[in-house]
């Protein structure tokens, strides 16, 4: 694997884990819209991940580093899915969109899954930086060794 071909994984990897935090901020900022445009409360969202490629054996990797091809794209962001887990109920009399009962179907967003996602996705992208940081300094130290 090459540098270049580093800094873009880390790269691929910076830009998976901001959209996560992105999802996670907009799952956090809807946890008590109880109406949407198709009339439920809102859904949380989650993102899925692929590693940018098909299963590549240990032999494939090998083979690609002899003949210096790059083997891995990053991480790429697939789609964006609906969690279908029940909506909350709770009991607000005067709420607009309470039942007969009293009770107001509230989103499916745990602010605790929330915010432990949002710290997972911050110590991945701190992750990334550090690996980018230092694949960008090895490539600074390669070209001063050219000179």
């Amino acid at each position: 694997m090459d540098l270049l071909n580093a800094l873009d994984i880390s790269s691929s990897g910076l830009i998976v884990q901001r959209f996560r935090m992105n999802l996670c901020a907009e799952n956090l900022a809807n946890i008590e819209t109880t109406r949407t445009a198709n009339g439920e409360p809102y859904r949380r969202k989650q993102i899925v991940i692929s590693d940018g490629g098909d299963q590549i054996s240990f032999q494939d990797v090998m083979m690609g580093m002899q003949n210096s091809m790059p083997v891995f794209d990053g991480a790429k962001v697939i789609d964006v899915v609906y969690d279908q887990t029940n909506f909350r109920s709770i009991h607000k009399p005067g709420h607009p969109d309470a039942d007969k009962n009293g009770y107001v179907l509230m989103p499916n967003v745990n602010p605790i899954v929330e915010m432990a996602d949002m710290l997972s996705a911050t110590r991945a992208y701190e992750a990334n930086i550090t690996a980018f940081s230092s694949a960008k300094s090895m490539v600074a130290k390669a070209l001063e060794l050219g000179k």
